[in-house]
């Protein structure tokens, strides 16, 4: 082989219903490492990309959410295998985004994986923390039981590329919701690899868009957009945070404010991600006496 062969340099496009178009507009801009040096070209999304981005997601909900929760339980997982199976890549493409030795990026590959994992197995079971039988006063059933609010848009942290994208974008759809996610504007590509991922697993398009370029620009359609039923402000700055909440109130989004700056993305997760978009329906249902005892069912 000869010594003077080119490498072939990857393409990195935006994941959009289950395929991976380059951006509307065909604007690119150059993504450089922690030593700013060329990394590659990101696709810079456009407000119409969003807007398909959010067609895609609307179309994928019903049969997400109607997925039984096991089953959204073992795609999840699913998408687990294949990150392992692609590991050292994710470290590679890590290290170059946050400026992390390569045993600090396995480090926080493997944390990603396995918070992937941690709410895989939640997805069979947040109904029984968050639903229930309610006690009530008279002859009625009371049962509250959670559904997925719908289409959420997800700003994913700027500073985490891998750990933090995971940490905001598995509970959204663990919880039966699509997303919509927009990548770390500096450091995307673990992002986009990431659609690569989703591509080649059982998760059906649609149910995760993954858009990169600047944050605001694309944010400010989907905070405003009649379809998108909720919003993650997790890699917004107070002051875009601000004008995307005023903007969100109009169709009465669900809004998840952005965790304090520092935030410890390797911390025990908890669960108020999952609950965040979820809504509670409670059911009445009236009971039947038996008998003249006054028993009832």
């Amino acid at each position: 082989m000869s010594d003077g062969r080119l490498s072939v340099f990857k393409t990195y496009k935006l994941y959009v219903g289950g395929k991976f178009p380059r951006s509307e507009s065909g604007r690119v801009y150059e993504v450089t490492d922690s030593k700013d040096r060329w990394l590659a070209n990101a696709p810079q999304s456009s407000r119409k990309d969003a807007r398909d981005a959010v067609v895609a997601a609307r179309k994928a909900f019903g049969g997400w959410s109607g997925a039984t929760a096991y089953n959204r339980g073992q795609v999840l997982y699913r998408v687990a295998e294949m990150l392992e199976g692609r590991r050292e890549q994710f470290v590679r493409e890590v290290a170059e985004a946050e400026g992390l030795s390569k045993s600090k990026a396995a480090a926080v590959v493997d944390a990603a994986v396995d918070r992937w994992v941690w709410y895989a197995g939640w997805t069979d079971k947040i109904a029984q923390v968050t639903g229930g039988a309610n006690p009530v006063a008279g002859p009625f059933f009371n049962l509250s039981t959670p559904e997925p609010t719908g289409v959420v848009a997800v700003l994913a942290p700027q500073e985490s590329s891998f750990l933090g994208l995971v940490s905001v974008v598995a509970p959204v759809i663990a919880a039966g919701n699509t997303a919509v996610v927009i990548a770390s504007a500096d450091a995307p590509l673990p992002a986009l690899s990431l659609g690569e991922v989703l591509a080649t697993s059982d998760l059906p398009g649609g149910v995760v868009n993954i858009l990169s370029g600047k944050t605001a620009e694309i944010a400010a359609p989907l905070a405003s957009h009649q379809d998108v039923n909720g919003i993650d402000l997790t890699g917004a700055d107070a002051e875009l945070a601000k004008e995307l909440e005023i903007a969100a109130a109009d169709n009465l989004k669900r809004v998840s404010r952005p965790p304090v700056p520092g935030a410890d993305w390797s911390a025990d997760p908890g669960t108020h991600r999952l609950t965040a978009f979820l809504e509670i329906k409670t059911v009445w249902h009236p009971t039947g006496a038996l008998g003249v005892s006054g028993s009832s069912y």
